[in-house]
């Protein structure tokens, strides 16, 4: 050691240490700061998250709920389609038996009595 350095390096090397110290001490409170904004960040995401989720649940049961109400009119729909093809079909048979009355009686005896043939013969077993 030279005698004209009387510890200036010694000196030096603790101010290196104590700016460095420093500068990590602001890289931690930094750091500390990111994670702080990072979890406020995700927590409002998370807020906005659960407000988007429950807007979505609410509209899907109002549509459910429509649905509900809309089938009763749908079935009634429905049910008059059914009544006016059986009318149809009445209709048509009615003409039928007006036009051909002889070969409608000689078809309802035949269906008469093969629904009486089949009835006895299940209950002869």
């Amino acid at each position: 050691m030279s005698p004209d350095n009387n510890g200036r390096a010694t000196d030096a090397m603790k101010q290196d240490l104590s700016e460095a110290g420093s500068h990590f001490k602001g890289a931690a409170v930094a750091a500390g700061d990111a994670l702080k904004g990072a979890a406020s960040a995700a927590g409002d995401e998370m807020r906005l998250g659960k407000a988007q989720m429950k807007a979505e649940l609410a509209d899907g049961t109002l549509a459910g709920i429509s649905a509900a109400e809309n089938l009763g009119s749908a079935s009634r729909e429905q049910m008059d389609v059914l009544m006016d093809k059986g009318r149809d079909l009445v209709d048509s048979a009615a003409e039928l038996i007006r036009e051909r009355p002889l070969a409608s009686f000689g078809v309802a005896f035949a269906a008469g009595w093969l629904i009486a043939k089949l009835g006895r013969g299940s209950s002869d077993k």
